[in-house]
């Protein structure tokens, strides 16, 4: 379960970023914020549910406000890894000169949580479909709704299954993933992510992107943006995505 956010900082920690499906030319997915100038937070004491909503300011000066949850499962929170994701999709090493590289692409984005990154993704130009678990339904199309007037694309939600297996059907050998995830020391967190790695690796190659090519404020040192390709396959999309917090 994770922690309510405290004085206006939620505590570093990162989530699962899926990659995408036939027909779809991106996959996005991400966690939260490095630092407390990243992003502010809003509260209700007069919410049972201890609502908060994190405003992630963007370059254009308008801000995406995302709906979460004090108490409930992993997805309940922006995690700090889609704050560094949604941020690097601003930067301009990854938009290009002109029109914006998502513009007009198609995006999937795996294990949505509160839609961060594909929000992000949709206020960029793209047609996102943000998916999650059944039950993190009602809180992706809240965080829908409240940034409608900002999406330039589309954005839906839709529910969908594990994230590994999704990733060897539907990518192809053209297929750029973007991972985005925190590195953990504590506890079993090494063993679950070398494990992770390593059956990724047996269909997939990784490039690691230089910490200086990240959003020069929004970054992290124990934050990794990896381009994972596949090996062999025959599907072309673009994916991005942020890995599950390790418990």
């Amino acid at each position: 379960m994770p922690t309510p956010p405290l004085g206006g900082v939620e505590p570093l920690a990162s989530r699962d970023l899926g990659a995408g499906a036939r027909g779809y030319d991106v996959t996005v997915r991400a966690a939260s914020c490095c630092r407390a100038a990243m992003a502010t937070l809003e509260s209700s004491v007069d919410d049972p549910l201890q609502n908060f909503v994190r405003v992630l300011e963007k370059r254009d000066g308008t801000a995406l406000r995302l709906q979460q949850y004090g108490s409930g499962g992993v997805g309940c929170v922006v995690w700090d890894a889609a704050i560094v994701l949604s941020k690097y999709l601003e930067t301009p090493e990854f938009s290009g000169d002109e029109a914006h590289t998502l513009s007009r692409r198609s995006v999937l984005e795996l294990g949505s949580g509160t839609g961060a990154v594909g929000l992000m993704a949709a206020t960029l130009g793209a047609d996102v479909v943000v998916t999650d678990l059944e039950e993190l339904q009602d809180l992706l199309k809240m965080n829908i709704n409240m940034n409608k007037h900002l999406v330039t694309g589309s954005i839906h939600a839709k529910s969908l299954e594990p994230l590994l297996k999704t990733l060897k059907d539907l990518s192809g050998s053209e297929t750029c993933i973007i991972c985005c995830y925190e590195q953990r020391t504590m506890g079993k967190n090494p063993e679950i992510e070398k494990k992770y790695f390593e059956l990724l690796q047996l269909d997939f190659d990784f490039e690691k992107i230089p910490l200086e090519k990240h959003d020069e404020e929004y970054r992290s040192e124990d934050i990794h943006i990896l381009y994972i390709r596949k090996k062999k396959s025959v599907n072309t999309f673009l994916a991005l995505y942020p890995l599950r917090r390790f418990h």
